[in-house]
């Protein structure tokens, strides 16, 4: 059997509106992941399974599910913002596997004006949005988004969340001996602007104390995040998301770092 390199994360790593996108449904082969498989001497071959909105619960869900069905050569992850949610629903067609919803601000009624202003001038992006607008409305999840981000959400838990997810996959991959790298997109899944997250208490503390920063990249002080970096550098964009040279020119700086941990599995 084939061992597969896996790469989770969100749209940075699924590409898209990479220059061979087309819907957002098929992973690019332009984007980071797939770049940094290619520098591998050998056959794996290559299994993104990152989806554009994804929060962090969701993301280390999906790459433990194809490390339980899969040989694995190597994992990387780019993980996400905060401010999304993963939620087992009634079961219903539209869903992931028929059950799992991807909740971001962006699925309220609150945001759509933000979301008009950031689509509008690209009339297939914001056709796909008024799709999954009305996908939501139909499967539920639009009604319990509105009940999430009005009642419960907030940086505190999303944050506990997050970095519970993340030190979850880090030992369960330290426990099947999987070279594995990280990496993500913004630095607010450590910070709230200059404060630090991990001072807010001790239990987060704890909890950041518990991840393996020996196994991650980061592009720049304070964890600055592969968005941060391509806005910083001036790359062109797209919509919402850098085109395929910020992609390129991440991998240059993440091979280093993926060589390293991948020597120390050897």
């Amino acid at each position: 059997m084939t061992k597969k390199f896996i790469a989770g994360g969100c749209s940075f790593t699924h590409g898209n509106e990479l220059s061979d996108d087309v819907d957002g449904k098929t992973p690019s082969q332009k984007a980071w992941g797939r770049l940094l498989h290619k520098t591998l001497d050998n056959e794996s071959d290559y299994l993104c399974v990152a989806s554009g909105g994804l929060g962090n619960c969701a993301i280390a869900r999906r790459v433990f599910k194809a490390i339980s069905e899969h040989e694995v050569e190597a994992v990387v992850v780019m993980w996400s913002f905060l401010s999304r949610y993963d939620w087992a629903m009634k079961r219903h067609r539209s869903l992931e596997d028929s059950r799992w919803a991807a909740l971001s601000p962006w699925d309220t009624d609150s945001e759509q004006g933000r979301v008009f202003e950031r689509l509008s001038k690209v009339p297939e992006q914001m056709r796909m949005w008024e799709e999954r607008m009305q996908i939501a409305r139909d499967n539920g999840t639009s009604k319990f988004a509105e009940a999430i981000y009005k009642y419960g959400a907030n940086m505190y838990h999303e944050a506990y969340l997050s970095w519970k997810s993340i030190v979850w996959l880090q030992n369960i991959l330290e426990k099947k001996k999987i070279p594995f790298m990280f990496t993500l997109a913004d630095n607010s899944l450590f910070y709230d602007y200059h404060s630090h997250l991990k001072d807010v208490d001790t239990l987060l503390n704890a909890l950041y104390s518990e991840i393996d920063f020996t196994k991650w990249h980061s592009f720049g002080e304070r964890m600055m995040g592969f968005n941060q970096w391509a806005t910083f550098n001036e790359y062109e964009y797209a919509t919402t998301h850098p085109l395929d040279k910020a992609h390129k020119d991440a991998v240059k700086l993440m091979l280093p770092t993926f060589e390293k941990i991948r020597g120390e599995y050897k």
